[in-house]
């Protein structure tokens, strides 16, 4: 029996009545390398039971504590059933993508049961109309609650399941299991009790290491947050969500990305991202005339690393960055983000995820399970509360070298990130064999065109890559300066709506969602 952290914790205190923690991940196959030329739902589900000693998530479930006075625990589920986990269906013909985004959508929006282990599998076959994949592709849709994959390897999962070759070698038989037995109620009170009574103790260490290094920046959250409720423009995705959910994604090389970080000198390949993302976020509210004047923002992930002590891998931090969507030139928003990278008053902003995670570690319970509450009032409460940002731009770790199934390639691997009350926009960012895959994930009511955005995005690309391909590329050095606060009305340059892209059905603007309009600033149309 195992006790959930705090930060695992969090995850599922933060679920709701229309949210989850759940993550999902796409994996797609050419079944032409496995034996046979095909690969079977028994031989996949054979090939599961094989693996499941390999990771504790699989056979592993939530005990709570009576009255949440302590952290949930996992116990082996005495009941565990594979065959419910693992599950097998076929898209209708003609097969199409947008069939396949739907599905993957309703099946990330069923929350997980959280009685049984947090993960399911989905088999879907029928991809014969999915463009440039042979026939008989199939997809993985691997579905797994955030309070059960370890934050610092998002992949396990995906790592247990594949192997480095298409011949690999014959699986061992799987291992005997036998299920441990859960502790009493009485047991289980006796211990939370214990563990409450110390909590002060353990808690005082990680509260002083933090409150030294983020009184700073709790003040200038706290500013943001409550003292100037209208200092941030609030979008369409900045409402209340509904319980579905609309993904999508588009693949880039890599290598175009390494290229286009000419643009700006120093410029990082993160950088080019958010600011492709950024431009593909400015042309759909461009589009709904729905753009704000001043700039909006994305959590992001980002790196510190301390060269003199030859860090590799450095220290994770969560920072919110104005995207520059105020800005009409391409060349001037990328130039834009990299100034904040290059400047001190971004990092200063910035708050170290592992002491966060310490602070949380040692928190107790009820009062993590409130104060998750009351922070997603904060964000999304009555009234016209400022977001803490405008959408979510994160990395999710992806296979490094080419991985099969049964003999079966992957071919594509991208993610379904979940969403929340007030932040109704995530963009997973993977890549897998030299490509790079952007896939939004967003509620429906929110963006009922997931199709148009993602090509919003696309086009975003598609600008940056023109540039390259003039015969002079106008290239900015940015300046290493903080950049101040994104209040810059929009250019007179930027008031054009973007072309609808090819292959649209609709030659006019989707209507917005009801929500989502009572909190916009655009004007009604």
């Amino acid at each position: 029996m195992q006790q959930l952290r705090g930060d695992d914790a969090r995850f599922l205190y933060a679920d709701g009545d229309n949210t989850s923690g759940t993550v999902t991940l796409v994996h797609i196959y050419d079944p032409s390398t496995a034996p046979g030329g095909k690969v079977r739902f028994k031989s996949i589900l054979a090939h599961i039971e094989a693996r499941l000693h390999l990771s504790p998530v699989f056979r592993r479930k939530l005990l709570r504590v009576p009255l949440e006075l302590d952290y949930p625990y996992w116990i082996e589920d005495e009941r565990f059933d594979l065959e419910y986990h693992v599950r097998h269906i076929a898209l209708p013909a003609p097969g199409d993508w947008r069939q396949f985004c739907i599905q993957a959508s309703r099946i990330h929006a069923r929350p997980l049961d959280l009685s049984r282990p947090l993960w399911e599998i989905h088999v879907i076959e029928g991809l014969d109309g999915l463009l440039d994949l042979p026939r008989g592709s199939f997809a993985l849709l691997t579905k797994v609650h955030h309070a059960a994959i370890d934050l610092d390897d998002g992949s396990e999962l995906t790592r247990v399941l594949h192997d480095t070759s298409a011949t690999p070698e014959p699986p061992a038989p799987p291992e005997p299991w036998f299920p441990e037995s859960p502790p009493g109620t009485l047991a289980l009170l006796g211990r939370s009790l214990l563990r409450n009574a110390t909590s002060p103790l353990r808690l005082a260490r990680p509260l002083a290491t933090l409150a030294t290094r983020l009184l700073p920046v709790a003040g200038g959250l706290v500013a943001d947050a409550l003292l100037r409720p209208e200092s941030m423009p609030v979008t369409r995705f900045n409402a209340v969500v509904s319980p579905h959910r609309v993904f999508e994604t588009r693949r880039f090389p890599l290598a175009d990305f390494r290229r286009l970080r000419a643009l700006v000198d120093g410029a990082t390949v993160n950088e080019v991202v958010l600011a492709v993302c950024a431009g593909g976020l400015r042309r759909y509210l461009m589009h709904t005339d729905e753009l704000p004047a001043a700039s909006l923002s994305a959590i992001a992930p980002a790196t510190l690393r301390d060269q003199a002590d030859g860090d590799a891998h450095g220290e994770l931090v969560l920072m919110r960055v104005a995207l520059g969507t105020q800005l009409a030139d391409p060349v001037e928003r990328l130039a834009y983000l990299h100034a904040q990278a290059v400047g001190s008053e971004a990092y200063a902003r910035a708050v170290p995820a592992r002491e966060l995670t310490d602070v949380a570690r040692h928190t107790p319970a009820a009062t993590l399970s409130l104060a998750a509450k009351l922070l997603g009032g904060m964000a999304t409460g009555a009234g016209r509360r400022a977001p803490l940002a405008h959408c979510t731009i994160a990395n999710v770790p992806g296979p490094s070298v080419p991985l099969y199934l049964g003999g079966a390639r992957m071919t594509y691997f991208s993610a379904i990130m979940p969403i929340a009350d007030g932040m109704g926009l995530v963009f997973a960012v993977t890549s897998y064999e030299g490509m790079l895959i952007v896939s939004p994930t967003a509620c429906r009511e929110q963006l009922p065109d997931p199709a148009f955005f993602a090509q919003c995005v696309r086009d975003s690309f598609q600008e940056y890559l023109a540039l390259l391909d003039a015969p002079v590329p106008v290239r900015r050095a940015a300046r290493a300066r903080p950049v101040r606060s994104a209040r810059t009305k929009a250019s007179a340059a930027g008031t054009a709506a973007p072309a609808a892209p090819a292959g649209r059905t609709a030659a006019t603007p989707p209507p917005a969602a009801t929500a989502a309009r009572r909190r916009s600033t655009a004007r009604a149309r």
